[in-house]
């Protein structure tokens, strides 16, 4: 694997996130195995555009699908979804190591203690 497929990865995966249908299927799943049909029922779009979002969902890798009989179960990938929580972590942390220098650029200077005068010298 190369480097460049391990943010091509990620991004595939953002890009499936990126649609409200498509992040609702994911949602769905991953409570449980549900038929592309039954997830069909629920959104006001033809079985072809539910279809369409989960193979968008499942080259992401975040669903898979298996066939029970005439049916294809869609089930969400915990592992996806656990990568996805990875990226974003670490993107939370740099951003707030930036924050972080930021707030010490703008903090004021504290002066370093003065030692107190010895016998002899005056403040």
């Amino acid at each position: 694997m190369t480097s460049r497929d391990v943010s091509y990865e990620p991004d595939r995966l953002f890009h499936a996130l990126a649609d409200a249908t498509r992040r609702d299927i994911l949602r769905r799943t991953l409570v449980r195995e549900l038929s592309v049909s039954a997830l069909a029922q629920d959104y006001p779009m033809s079985f072809a555009a539910v279809q369409k979002h989960v193979a968008v969902l499942e080259s992401a890798g975040a669903v898979t699908k298996r066939r029970r009989g005439r049916e294809k179960l869609v089930r969400a990938e915990i592992g996806a979804v656990r990568a996805a929580d990875l990226v974003l972590d670490e993107l939370a942390a740099r951003w707030q190591d930036r924050l972080d220098r930021i707030d010490d650029l703008f903090s004021p200077e504290v002066d370093p203690p003065q030692a107190p005068p010895t016998k002899g010298q005056h403040p």
